[in-house]
C-alpha cells in the first residue's frame, strides 16, 4: 500500500503526468538528451504555471463566495470536487488509489486496441473520477477485487469516450486535430455545442462572440484581459456592497477598505486568468510535438487529452461570457430547487468559471454569440440539477455539505450507481 500511495501521489499530479508523457514521447522520437530534458521540463513547468494561475484565480473566488453568501443569504450544498474527494479518502482511500492506477492502464489499453485513440493527461480528474466510482460502487454493495476491476474499466473507458465525443468540436475550436479535451464536464460542453448548432448562427468573423462590434469609445474592451478585469471588478463590488463593509473588513480584507479590496480581488482574478493562458500556451508548445512519438511508437495516432483551460486562448471572451451565463443559470436552478423543496445546490464559482467558461467556448464554436450565451446557460442548469440528482447515490457522502461539480462526474455517478443497485 505504501508503493500504491507513492504511485497515487505521482499520477494524481497533472504536471508530473504531462511531463512524463512528454518524456516518453521525446524518447520515442529519439531526440537528444538535451531536447528530452528541455521538452519534459518545459511541459511540466507549463502545467505548474497553469496551476499557479488557477490557485490565484480560486483564491479570488474564495473571497467572493462569502460576500455573496452573506449579502444575499445563499445557503445549501456547495459543489466542490476537491472537498468531496477529500471526504471520500477517509474511508475509501485504498479503493480510490487502486481504481486510479488500474484505470490509467485501462485507458492505455482502450487507446491501443480500439478506435478511440486518446490518452488522458488530466491527472487530478482521473483521481476525482476514481473517488466517485469507489463511492457509488461501494454504496451499491461492491467490495474488494470486483469493485476495483469494475471501477478501473469504467474509468479507462470514459477517459477515451469523453475526448472522442468532444473531438469534432475541439477541431473547430483549435483549428487542428492534435489536441483533445480531457475534462469531466463533457456532457455540458456538448449540450452547449448542440444548442449552438440548433439555435445559434454558424460562427464567422462577424458572428463569433470574439468579434463583437464595439463602439470606438469602448475599444479598450477588445482586450480580453481588460474586459475580464472590468467585469470582475463590478461583480466583486456588488458582492462587497451586499455583504457590507463591516463583514468585508472583519472577515476578508484584514482592515483594508472594502471597495479597494473588491477592486484588487477582481484584478487578482484577472491576473490568474492571464497566468493560466500563458501556462496553456507553454504546454501545447511542448506536448503536441512530443506526442508524435507516443502516437508513432506506443499508441498509433494517439492524441493527448488535456484539461479544459486548453480551450481558453482560442476564445477568451467566450470564457468570460460563459462563466457569467453559467453562474446566472446556477442561481436560477438554486431558486427552482428551493421552491420545489429539493436539496438546494448553491452555485460554486470555481466549477461555473472553468466548466461554464469552456461551455461558452464550445457554444461559440458552433453557434457564435447565441450559442455561447445559450450553451453556457444550459450548462449551468445541468451542473446544478445534476449535483442534486447525484446526492442519493453517494451514500454517506451524500449527507456532506458538498458534492461533485462537473457534469460527467454527475451523470457517470447516477448511471453507474443506479445500474449497480439494480444488479445487486
Amino acid at each position: 500500500m505504501g508503493f500504491l500511495k507513492f504511485l497515487q501521489d505521482i499520477l494524481s499530479v497533472p504536471a508530473i503526468l504531462v511531463g512524463l508523457a512528454a518524456l516518453v514521447g521525446l524518447i520515442a522520437l529519439r531526440k537528444s538528451f538535451s531536447e528530452v530534458l528541455v521538452g519534459s521540463l518545459k511541459a511540466t513547468l507549463g502545467f505548474l504555471i497553469l496551476v499557479a494561475g488557477a490557485v490565484t484565480l480560486i483564491g479570488a473566488l474564495n473571497n467572493l463566495a462569502p460576500m455573496l453568501e452573506t449579502g444575499f443569504g445563499i445557503r445549501g450544498v456547495v459543489p466542490n470536487n476537491e472537498a468531496i474527494v477529500a471526504l471520500a479518502q477517509k474511508t475509501l482511500g485504498a479503493e480510490t488509489a487502486l481504481i486510479m492506477i488500474f484505470g490509467l492502464v485501462a485507458n492505455i489499453l482502450f487507446a491501443r486496441f480500439t478506435p478511440l485513440k486518446y490518452i488522458w493527461l488530466t491527472g487530478h480528474h482521473t483521481f476525482y473520477m476514481a473517488a466517485l466510482l469507489a463511492a457509488v460502487l461501494s454504496t451499491a454493495g461492491l467490495r474488494g477485487v470486483a469493485l476495483v476491476v469494475i471501477g478501473a474499466v469504467i474509468l479507462g473507458f470514459v477517459e477515451v469516450l469523453m475526448p472522442a465525443w468532444a473531438q469534432p468540436i475541439m477541431r473547430r475550436i483549435t483549428g487542428g486535430n492534435d489536441v483533445a479535451l480531457g475534462h469531466f464536464g463533457t456532457l455540458g460542453y456538448m449540450v452547449s455545442a448542440y444548442s449552438g448548432m440548433l439555435f445559434g448562427r454558424k460562427p464567422d468573423d462577424s458572428d463569433s462572440i470574439e468579434h463583437l462590434k464595439i463602439p470606438t469609445g469602448l475599444s479598450f474592451l477588445r482586450d480580453s484581459l481588460v474586459a475580464t478585469g472590468l467585469v470582475m471588478i463590478i461583480i466583486y463590488i456588488i458582492g462587497a456592497l451586499a455583504a457590507g463593509p463591516t463583514f468585508v473588513h472583519e472577515k476578508l480584507s484584514g482592515g483594508q477598505n472594502f471597495l479597494v479590496f473588491a477592486i484588487i480581488q477582481g484584478l487578482t482574478f484577472t491576473a490568474g486568468v492571464a497566468v493560466i493562458l500563458q501556462g496553456v500556451r507553454m504546454i501545447l508548445a511542448e506536448i503536441v510535438p512530443a506526442f508524435q512519438g507516443i502516437a508513432a511508437k506506443i499508441v498509433p495516432n494517439a492524441k493527448p487529452a488535456l484539461d479544459c483551460p486548453v480551450t481558453f486562448p482560442f476564445a477568451p471572451t467566450a470564457v468570460l461570457v460563459g462563466f457569467i451565463m453559467s453562474f446566472i443559470a446556477g442561481i436560477i436552478g438554486m431558486l427552482i430547487l428551493g421552491a420545489i423543496g429539493a436539496t438546494v445546490i448553491v452555485p460554486g464559482l470555481v466549477p461555473h468559471f472553468f466548466v461554464g467558461g469552456t461551455a461558452g467556448v464550445f457554444g461559440n464554436a458552433t453557434g457564435g454569440r447565441r450559442g455561447c450565451i445559450l450553451g453556457a446557460f444550459l450548462n449551468g442548469l445541468i451542473i446544478t440539477f445534476g449535483a442534486a440528482l447525484l446526492l442519493p447515490v453517494l451514500g454517506d457522502l451524500g449527507f456532506a455539505n458538498t458534492t461533485f461539480g462537473d457534469s460527467d462526474f454527475q451523470w457517470v455517478g447516477i448511471v453507474v450507481g443506479t445500474i449497480a443497485r439494480l444488479l445487486r
